[in-house]
C-alpha cells in the first residue's frame, strides 16, 4: 500500500509538471516571446528536475509557482545568466574575496561565504555586485544540480557602513525566487547588537520557511553547524585558506568522474595520457583565455604501486620536502593543505603528499595534474588500507619548472573491504562509484624565488629601477610642494597672531590711559 502511495504521489508531481508547463506556455510565453531568454524557457521544459524544484518550494501550488518562474526567468535575462561570464564583471570583485565558495558544513553542504566588511554601500556599483553573486550562484548551480549552499554571512568587524538592505534583500531574492531549494542554512556570525533592528527588517522578507533556516552563531557555537576544519581561525577553526586571485581552478566545485578507467603502462619512461576524451576538465575558473579552449586534465598514470614507496626505498623519498600542514578530509587527511613548494634547486624539486585513511575500510585514491608533462607522481593511482599512511612522490622531470599556474587535484572513495585493490579492480571501481562519495581536494603549486633570483631582479631590471625612482621622485616633489602650502599658512597665522597682538596691547593701553584721565 506504502508502495502504491508512493506511485500515485510520484503520478501526481508528474502531473503538476504537465500542467505547470502547459499553463506556462500558453499564459505567459505565448503573450510575450520576447520575455525569456529562449534557452530558459526550453531547459524548463526538458529539465524535469528543475520544474519540480519551483513547484516544490511553492508547496505545489501551480499559480504560485507560475508566477515565481516568471520572475525567475525575467530575471535571468535582465542578467544575462546564460551568457555570464568572468570579464563581464570588474576584476577588483573577485581580487577583493568579498564573496566566495570554500568548504563544507556538518551536512555536506557547500559554504558560500560573504565577508561583510569588505562590502561598502555604493549605488555606482551595486549592479556589478549583484551580477557577481548570481555569477557564483549560476556557476555552482551548473557543476552541482540540486546540491543546497549553506551562506555564512562573516560579520566580524562590519559596522553599519558594510549594511546594505538593498543587497542583502536581493541575496534572500536569489534563494527565495530565482535558485529554489538551494538554500540549506544562512548562518550569521557574529552580529553586532547595532545590527538587530536591521534584521527584523530583513526576516520580514525571508517567510516562515526561510526563517527556520536563520541561525544567528557565535564563535562559541559555530561547531554546532560547521566542523573546525572549514573555519578560519578567527572563528576557532583550523582551516587556513585564504582566498586569493585566481583562485584554485574550481576550487569550490567537484567534478564529475571520469567514466573510463585507466591504463597503466609497464614503462615508466612510456607514461603517456591514456585518459579517453571525456567531458571532465580542470578549466581555470577565473582565466578569460581558457574559457575559450579549456585546459584538459590528465591522469599521470606509474606501473608501480603504493607498495613501492615502503619505507624499505628511502631513496624514493630523499629530497622530498615534507608538508608541515594538513587538510583533514572525511576519508583521508591528506598533507599538505593547500600548495606544493618547488623551487629551481635540485632539491626542491620534489615534494611529498601524505595520505593518511581515517576510515576504517580501504580508501582508494588517484592523483590529477593539469600539467602531465612536467611531474611525476608515485604512485598515482592505488588505494591505502584503514588507519595506514601513504607517501607520494611528486617530482619535476625533464628540465621542466613548476608554475604557479599549476594544479593537482586529489580524488579519493571508499571500498568495500573485500573489494580489491589491484590495477583491475581499482579501474572497475572506479567506474562504477557514485559521484556523491568522492571526495577532492586540490592543491596549487607555490614557487619558491631563490636569493639570486632576488639579486638578479633587482640589478637586471633597470626600467623596473628607474620606474621606481620616478615614482619616488614624483611622490618627494608632492611632500615638498605639500609642505611648502603648509610653512605659507603657518607664516600666515603667525602674522595674524602678532597683528592681533598688537591690536590687544594698543587697547589695553588706550583703557589704561582713560581710567588715568
Amino acid at each position: 500500500m506504502a508502495e502504491a502511495g508512493q506511485a500515485e504521489s510520484e503520478q501526481d508531481i508528474e502531473s503538476k509538471i504537465e500542467e505547470t508547463r502547459q499553463r506556462f506556455k500558453s499564459e505567459y510565453v505565448e503573450e510575450s516571446q520576447d520575455r525569456y531568454d529562449s534557452r530558459d524557457v526550453e531547459r524548463l521544459f526538458k529539465d524535469d528536475a528543475l520544474a519540480e524544484g519551483y513547484l516544490a518550494w511553492r508547496h505545489f501550488v501551480v499559480e504560485d509557482t507560475l508566477k515565481m518562474i516568471d520572475e525567475s526567468l525575467q530575471w535571468r535575462k535582465e542578467f544575462t545568466l546564460n551568457d555570464l561570464t568572468e570579464s563581464s564583471i570588474p576584476r577588483w570583485m573577485f581580487e577583493s574575496g568579498a564573496v566566495f565558495l570554500h568548504g563544507y558544513d556538518k551536512e555536506g553542504n557547500k559554504l558560500f561565504w560573504f565577508r561583510v566588511k569588505l562590502h561598502v554601500k555604493d549605488a555606482k556599483t551595486v549592479l556589478d555586485k549583484k551580477r557577481y553573486v548570481a555569477f557564483w550562484l549560476e556557476r555552482y548551480a551548473k557543476r552541482e544540480p540540486g546540491m543546497p549552499l549553506t551562506v555564512v554571512f562573516d560579520m566580524s568587524e562590519s559596522g553599519l557602513s558594510n549594511i546594505d538592505m538593498d543587497f542583502v534583500k536581493y541575496i534572500i531574492n536569489c534563494f527565495k525566487v530565482f535558485y529554489p531549494k538551494f538554500l540549506s542554512k544562512m548562518i550569521m556570525y557574529e552580529m553586532p547588537w547595532i545590527m538587530n533592528a536591521a534584521w527584523k527588517i530583513v526576516k520580514t522578507w525571508l517567510g516562515p520557511e526561510a526563517i527556520s533556516k536563520l541561525k544567528f552563531v557565535t564563535k562559541s557555537d559555530i561547531q554546532t553547524y560547521v566542523g573546525p576544519e572549514h573555519l578560519p581561525p578567527h572563528m576557532g577553526g583550523t582551516d587556513q585558506f585564504k582566498y586569493s586571485y585566481p583562485p584554485l581552478p574550481d576550487d569550490d566545485f567537484q567534478s564529475p568522474i571520469c567514466e573510463n578507467g585507466p591504463i597503466v603502462s609497464e614503462d615508466e619512461s612510456d607514461i603517456k595520457d591514456i585518459e579517453s576524451e571525456s567531458k571532465e576538465t580542470l578549466e581555470s575558473s577565473f582565466n578569460s583565455d581558457q574559457s575559450i579552449k579549456p585546459k584538459k586534465v590528465n591522469f599521470l598514470e606509474d606501473s608501480q604501486k603504493s607498495e613501492d614507496l615502503d619505507r624499505g626505498e628511502p631513496g624514493r623519498l630523499r629530497g622530498a620536502r615534507k608538508p608541515t600542514t594538513t587538510f583533514k578530509g572525511t576519508l583521508l587527511h591528506i598533507s599538505p593543505s593547500e600548495e606544493l613548494r618547488f623551487g629551481a634547486k635540485e632539491s626542491e624539486k620534489k615534494c611529498l603528499i601524505i595520505l593518511d585513511n581515517v576510515t576504517k575500510n580501504p580508501v582508494a585514491f588517484k592523483v590529477r595534474t593539469t600539467a602531465p608533462e612536467k611531474y611525476r607522481v608515485k604512485p598515482s593511482n592505488s588505494s591505502c588500507e584503514p588507519g595506514a599512511s601513504v607517501d607520494i612522490v611528486v617530482s619535476l622531470h625533464g628540465g621542466f619548472q613548476a608554475s604557479p599556474q599549476d594544479r593537482f587535484l586529489v580524488m579519493a572513495a571508499e571500498m568495500e573491504s573485500s573489494g580489491g585493490a589491484g590495477v583491475p579492480e581499482l579501474a572497475q571501481f572506479w567506474k562504477g562509484v557514485s559521484k556523491a562519495k568522492v571526495m577532492e581536494h586540490r592543491l596549487r603549486c607555490h614557487v619558491l624565488e631563490s636569493p639570486k633570483s632576488i639579486l638578479s631582479n633587482s640589478f637586471e631590471s633597470p626600467s623596473a629601477t628607474s620606474s621606481d625612482h620616478q615614482d619616488l621622485q614624483s611622490t618627494l616633489m608632492r611632500v615638498m610642494a605639500s609642505n611648502s602650502r603648509l610653512e605659507q599658512k603657518l607664516d600666515a597665522c603667525l602674522w595674524t597672531q602678532k597683528a592681533l597682538l598688537l591690536m590687544v596691547s594698543f587697547l589695553l593701553a588706550l583703557t589704561a590711559s582713560l581710567w588715568t584721565s
